[in-house]
């Protein structure tokens, strides 16, 4: 499996507005549509058409996405660069933003047809159980555990967990350097968990979202935040006199769609849309991830995910 390379260290020279681009939009490939997004270079070039006509035998999920003429999409607000809303304009950017509205395209719906759902980690099981949401795009890693309650499609990234330091500290280097030390996370994700399963932290602290963890580092209450270093490369792009990424990535995190259980209609339908769509999904890494230092392919999907 091709799999995302390390993040490249130099970061400080990235400004905020980088990361802050909004997702190419609109539109899907195969059947033809309207209204196809520009190309990130601002050009007349399509991405991709929102489909017209789509059929989906046997999808729980898109029937209830037709009956109600639209599409909710459970997401990410507080990542840059991944999944973002601007707290002025309300206005939604980053690539996991980009790859959800190519996906509702790729079934029928324009981006005026979207609605967004921001659910904190501990949270997106149950909402994809409850129905709350069709599915979840998310910084969603795909783990064994949670494939007993959801289905995942994809994966659509791949990267790996890592800790986020203030700028000038020298004691943490990995994750055997936080005996004594206090870690935060947000609960209910998976770096959390392996941070108190393999290794030996004074105390964990968790939130509900990764920017409190970024207010209690800055604070000096916390001594690391860990997490996958996509999500933490763009702190350290917002900030990167006070915040740094400290050694190399711990483990291999493979982030998902988040499905209602048994959907396999829609499961195959999304993972034909990632093996057809190479293209696509380098322009939005190109424009939401690339400016953050991260480099990366698209990984090959899992029909078993």
């Amino acid at each position: 499996m091709r799999r995302t390379t390390r993040i490249a260290g130099a970061l400080a020279g990235i400004a905020v507005a980088a990361l802050a681009l909004s997702a190419c939009n609109s539109g899907s490939p195969g059947d033809s549509g309207t209204d196809g997004a520009t190309d990130d270079a601002g050009g007349d070039t399509a991405l991709w058409e929102v489909a017209t006509d789509v059929q989906l035998e046997g999808s729980p999920t898109f029937d209830a996405m037709t009956d109600r003429g639209k599409v909710v999409i459970g997401v990410k607000n507080d990542q840059p660069g991944l999944g973002y809303e601007d707290a002025a304009s309300g206005e939604r950017s980053g690539f996991d933003i980009g790859i959800a509205q190519w996906i509702a395209a790729s079934l029928g719906f324009d981006e005026d047809q979207i609605e967004y759902q921001t659910i904190p980690s501990a949270n997106r099981e149950q909402a994809l159980v409850n129905g709350d949401i069709d599915y979840y795009v998310g910084t969603y890693s795909i783990t064994d555990k949670r494939k007993e309650q959801i289905d995942f499609a994809g994966p659509y990234f791949i990267t790996g967990q890592g800790l986020l330091v203030a700028a000038d500290n020298e004691d943490i280097n990995g994750p055997d350097d936080l005996e004594g030390k206090i870690v935060c996370s947000v609960t209910g994700s998976t770096p959390l968990q392996r941070i108190r399963d393999e290794y030996n932290p004074g105390d964990t602290v968790e939130y509900d979202t990764y920017s409190q963890c970024v207010e209690q580092l800055k604070a000096s209450a916390v001594d690391a935040i860990t997490t996958d270093e996509a999500i933490l490369a763009g702190y350290v792009a917002q900030d990167p006199d006070a915040l740094k990424i400290a050694g190399e990535p711990f483990s291999e995190e493979r982030y998902g769609v988040g499905l209602q259980k048994g959907d396999a209609a829609l499961q195959e339908h999304i993972n034909a849309l990632f093996t057809d769509g190479n293209d696509v999904w380098q322009a939005l890494f190109d424009e939401n991830l690339a400016p953050a230092g991260i480099s990366g392919e698209q990984p090959e999907v899992d029909p078993t995910s």
